[in-house]
């Protein structure tokens, strides 16, 4: 009769499916940004070969951004047609297949064509993870999740100069592309097979999980009402909150100010990262005067930070603030402008400095989940792959032009201003984030 009883109270505890589909598409979009990665460890040698100047050798890692922002909308129409399980694989293959040619090219407009490739083939990805999310996550746990796949964004350049050198050492330059591309293709398989458009169809979730799931959505497709139940009245007079209407057309996603807005922030949050990761080497080398094996060190730790920092701030709006993004991404906005002054005035100490860019990479990181996940609230499930594609095309246009604005400070006015160009797109994120509102509906239980 007992052991009757532990069947039955077994048979009804809801699985966690979602948690091994959230450790895919980590994994999976890790060796995405490896192969995006890849090419800065490969450029020393690969520039012994090709007759290559500085501007082409820039050029390259904004050829492939533009790529991937153009892919943003097109991609988004593509999932909205045949769905993440279908396109989501294809695309990682394209991805890995793109990585994998660049090791036979023999020409350099050769090697620009495999960027401009590589970024169309790679613009699809982000765009399912988030509709993973959104399909796969109660409201709940969706800043979480949106931490675990953007931990991987930064995971990725973490391990890549590592692999790269040994394989190097092993092989050779070509080589890291036929070694990045073959753990892509495996794993575009496992998804295919293990992971659904939407749990309901997953034959390795019960009805438990499925009513977890959808619990606030009253199991409604569609349906994205999100409800806090902790008040906190200060709080949510500064950051606006709303209980706003559902966008559920094309016209009311491209007309909603809390999108584009959202949008413009992602662009120069996302600026400032990629300015550290195409300046901050030179910077340690030519003016804090680093050893080699001292900038690796360094230049590696707001990486690490970044990982930090994507999962405690998807944490910070789950738990914490319950469901509220806003107040992440307007600290990371104010924290990042404040650490520019601080990055410009610090000594040229290995440890210490490595320090201060480790807290960096947290402080700009912890509000960038909730970007991913804050049209999640008021955008239909149908329309979100249209209003995420705006949000992170914004961040990648940013991405591409901010270093490129960066390198003509460095040419005519010096790294005081890139510093301060840094620090003042990121105090205009924290106003444009004033402009915008938090989409949530507090019903309150608990005062906080």
């Amino acid at each position: 009769m007992e052991n009757k009883t532990k069947s039955a109270d077994q048979a009804v505890k809801p699985t966690r499916y979602r948690w091994f589909v959230a450790a895919l598409f980590f994994i999976i979009y890790t060796i995405a940004c490896c192969d995006r990665a890849n090419l800065g460890v490969a450029l020393p040698f690969l520039r012994k070969e090709f007759t290559m100047s500085n501007t082409e050798a820039g050029g390259l890692v904004s050829l492939f951004l533009i790529a991937y922002a153009l892919g943003q909308l097109p991609s988004a129409w593509f999932l909205s047609k045949f769905g993440v399980k279908k396109v989501f694989p294809i695309a990682m293959i394209l991805t890995s297949l793109a990585t994998g040619v660049t090791g036979l090219i023999g020409t350099i407009l050769q090697l620009k064509i495999c960027r401009f490739v590589l970024g169309i083939a790679e613009a699809p990805l982000p765009l399912g993870v988030t509709s993973t999310i959104n399909n796969w996550f109660p409201a709940k746990e969706k800043g979480t999740a949106s931490g675990i796949f953007l931990a991987a964004v930064k995971f990725g350049p973490v391990i890549t100069p590592p692999l790269s050198v040994m394989i190097i050492s092993l092989w050779g330059w070509r080589e890291i592309f036929t070694a990045f591309a073959i753990p892509g293709i495996i794993l575009s398989v496992f998804w295919y097979f293990l992971v659904t458009d939407r749990p309901s169809a997953s034959r390795f979730v019960n009805k438990a999980e499925l009513d977890y799931i959808s619990e606030e959505s009253g199991g409604k497709p569609g349906t994205q009402k999100v409800v806090s139940s902790i008040s906190i009245p200060w709080l949510d007079r500064l950051i606006r909150v709303r209980d706003e209407k559902i966008l559920d057309s094309n016209r009311s996603i491209f007309r909603s100010w809390n999108i584009l807005g959202s949008a413009l922030g992602y662009c120069f949050q996302l600026g400032i990262s990629n300015v550290l990761l195409a300046w901050i080497p030179t910077y340690l080398l030519t003016v804090k005067k680093f050893s080699i094996m001292g900038m690796g060190f360094v230049a590696a730790a707001p990486w690490v930070g970044a990982v930090v920092g994507n999962l405690v701030g998807g944490l910070l709006s789950d738990r914490l603030l319950d469901k509220r993004r806003k107040p992440g991404m307007m600290i990371s906005a104010l924290s990042t402008a404040v650490m520019m002054f601080v990055l410009i005035n610090s000594p040229a100490d290995p440890f210490f400095y490595g320090l201060l860019l480790f807290m960096t990479g947290v402080l700009l990181s912890i509000g960038f989940s909730a970007y991913m996940a804050y049209p999640m609230p008021f955008v239909s499930k149908e329309k979100f792959p249209v209003a995420n594609a705006i949000v992170n095309m914004g961040g990648q246009l940013g991405g591409a032009a901010a270093p490129f604005i960066a390198g003509i400070f460095l040419d005519t006015l010096g790294w005081d201003y890139v510093f301060g160009f840094m620090a003042s797109i990121s105090c205009l994120t924290f106003v444009l984030l004033l402009t915008i509102t938090e989409p949530l509906k507090v019903s309150p239980r608990t005062q906080a």
